[in-house]
């Protein structure tokens, strides 16, 4: 179980990968285009949209759990489930 007091700043850094890896995979995609070849363009051209769609999917999950995790934290404690 990760700490509480880890847990904000490693989601921070997971974000910050997964904008690095968005950068990255547009950065590639802009490349693809200068390539002659048309075989390797479209295999260039088709990992970098693999890699900027998974680097955004990830940022996504986990902005969407920063929320819900803030706005746990924000809610009054008679209104919060026990279980």
């Amino acid at each position: 179980m990760i700490k509480a007091y880890y847990w904000w700043p490693l989601q921070t850094a997971l974000s910050l990968i997964c904008i690095f890896f968005t950068l990255f995979g547009i950065n590639i995609l802009v490349a693809a285009y200068g390539l002659k070849d048309p075989i390797s363009f479209v295999m260039t051209f088709f990992s970098a949209s693999f890699i900027i769609l998974i680097g955004l999917a990830l940022f996504v999950g986990i902005v969407a759990r920063m929320i819900k995790r803030y706005q746990g934290h924000n809610t009054p404690a008679s209104t919060k489930k026990t279980p």
